[in-house]
């Protein structure tokens, strides 16, 4: 019988600095909360400062909170130099927070918002902290996606913002599907620095407040049926925490439940869909993402393969 990862697998995290996205409530609460126990200096990065104080006073250990609002990249770069002002070291960056099915928005940016703040926001911040990060050994990027980055999902470059017609879950797919390029490509890019690695991670289905856009129609059955077909928020962290603490994780790889269709479980190895690992859509993705968003990431574009060679297994 394979051995079910938990949070007792968990090494101790202790002079490690962790920087958690959207860490006030849910998944990313979870996520801080488990490294705060487990020795990490963990800073959570929110919208809202007075809940992330009330999300940081119930956990144990050296929490502190960062203003962070990913739907405006002034906020981004304010956030990220407030952290390079507090921090001489990264050693984690969890790329948690996002919204999801919400109805036609634009950012502060310009930007539809699931795309804005699930995508670009991310990106901007990473590319912004990621100096903090390359000369620390064993430090990880782990950016959150979906299985909904099989629904509905592709990168609409002719319509990248949803101008001409707008889909909640298409321009949700689309962004969670741009997380796991993105993190292909950072990987394909770190592959030669030898200290970051770049790593993805879904919750399956898990009871958050993140389906509260959903619609209408389907808003009350999800309700009723959330005991039978969802986990807790602590389950669902579990496949980022694998990712981001785990010493066998490798660059590169993807976390999910290990359950029937990736919906609940103990984390495992899983893959992606096909048409995320296409290169040359990773790299058209990133050249979009550095001019809407006006960063340059420190380090150069690399043709090494951004998978490890080991071949996906279910441990």
């Amino acid at each position: 019988m394979r051995e079910k990862w938990t949070t007792a697998h968990m090494p101790d995290q202790r002079g490690r600095v962790a920087v958690v996205t959207g860490a006030n409530t849910g998944l990313g609460y979870e996520t801080a909360k488990a490294l705060a126990e487990h020795g990490a200096s963990v800073v959570l990065a929110v919208r809202d400062v007075h809940k992330g104080g009330q999300a940081a006073a119930r956990m144990t250990g050296d929490v502190t909170v960062q203003a962070l609002d990913l739907t405006s990249l002034d906020s981004v770069r304010t956030a990220a130099a407030s952290l390079r002002s507090r921090l001489d070291r990264i050693d984690l960056l969890i790329n948690n927070a996002g919204v999801m099915y919400t109805p036609k928005q634009i950012t502060r940016d310009g930007f539809e918002m699931q795309f804005g703040t699930n995508h670009l926001g991310h990106f901007a911040l990473t590319g912004l902290l990621l100096d903090l990060m390359l000369p620390v050994p064993g430090s990880r990027v782990v950016t959150v996606s979906s299985t909904g980055h099989r629904i509905r999902a592709a990168i609409h470059f002719d319509d990248l913002q949803w101008e001409r017609s707008y889909s909640r879950a298409g321009a949700y797919g689309q962004s969670k599907l741009a997380n796991l390029m993105f993190t292909y490509e950072l990987q394909r890019r770190l592959a030669t620095h030898g200290t970051t690695v770049a790593v993805a991670a879904h919750p399956g289905l898990s009871s958050t407040e993140l389906t509260r856009n959903s619609p209408a129609p389907l808003r009350l059955p999800l309700t009723w049926l959330a005991p039978l077909i969802t986990q807790t928020p602590a389950m669902g962290a579990l496949p980022t925490l694998r990712a981001a603490t785990d010493p066998a994780v490798l660059g590169g790889q993807y976390y999910g439940p290990g359950g029937r269709n990736e919906v609940k479980g103990h984390p495992r190895l899983v893959i992606s869909s096909p048409q995320s690992y296409e290169a040359a859509i990773q790299q058209r993705l990133w050249a979009l993402s550095e001019d809407l968003t006006g960063v340059q990431f420190p380090i150069a574009e690399s043709h090494q393969s951004p998978f490890p060679s080991e071949s996906a297994t279910t441990t």
